[in-house]
């Protein structure tokens, strides 16, 4: 037996029981996989973070996230409770660098008020998706696909995307797909709900990599490089986003709610 601690993040948020919640797990080296994986199954929060330290020299860290179904490609908002956990250890530090399997390199900075991350700008285009359209739900303007993983419902107003009662059984019969409804918002430019209910989540409370997709479609239709985002979820939570060249480079907060001891 052994123990490993943990540190529970409430990430995009300014304030406890807000924003999204990560756990966060720094190792030393990899635990087998399947012990990961029941590891976030465990803490069962819509991500768990594990790192160690990279042995490359390119990075601080290598990253890696799990839901409490599987690996995923990108996490944004646990990516961001990573940071914050290595920046409040550390206030001399102002930035932290990770490398990623699938998602290239990362970084987390300090700024005057939280924390800004980078991450691919992995563009949408156009296709239909009919099917998929009529499972979200609503009067839906455009549709937008990247890659095998992302599929955007773009619709007239926040009221529509706050009105959406989705099909989660078609969704999740689909594949692992991120379903992303976004729309021009009130007290934001744009305001957002997530679905990934074949990751085990019908609905992300806030999603880093949800606003990295969409980030190049806001700046191109908005005509400027950065916008604020609400994503409207029952927790809720703020983001700045800015287009920077091929990064989407995203803005928040984070609050530290738990730390813990996990004995395996």
């Amino acid at each position: 037996m052994a123990d490993y601690r943990y540190t529970v993040v409430d990430a995009f948020a300014d304030r406890p029981f807000t924003g999204n919640p990560a756990a966060v797990m720094h190792l030393d080296t990899w635990l087998d996989d399947v012990l990961l994986q029941a590891i976030a199954t465990e803490h069962n929060l819509s991500e768990t973070a594990f790192t160690v330290p990279d042995a490359s020299g390119d990075a601080d860290y290598e990253l890696r996230w799990f839901t409490p179904a599987a690996e995923v490609v990108l996490c944004g908002h646990a990516t961001l409770a990573t940071g914050h956990t290595v920046l409040s250890a550390d206030p001399a530090r102002d930035i932290v660098r990770f490398r990623t399997r699938n998602a290239g390199m990362l970084s987390v900075a300090r700024t005057d008020a939280g924390y800004a991350m980078a991450l691919p700008a992995w563009a949408p285009a156009p296709k239909p998706l009919p099917e998929l359209a009529i499972a979200v739900g609503g009067p839906v303007e455009v549709t937008l696909w990247r890659k095998e993983r992302y599929a955007v419902f773009v619709y007239p107003d926040a009221a529509s995307v706050l009105a959406l009662t989705p099909d989660f059984a078609t969704l999740k019969a689909a594949g692992n797909i991120l379903y992303i409804a976004t729309a021009p918002g009130t007290a934001t430019d744009v305001v957002s709900r997530v679905f990934a209910p074949a990751a085990g989540i019908d609905e992300d409370p806030v999603t880093g990599s949800a606003h990295c997709v969409i980030t190049p479609y806001w700046c191109e239709r908005l005509g400027r490089p950065s916008f604020t985002a609400y994503q409207a979820s029952a927790r809720g939570g703020y983001l700045g986003c800015t287009l920077d060249g091929d990064r989407s480079v995203l803005t928040g907060q984070c609050v530290t709610v738990m730390t813990g001891t996990m004995t395996i």
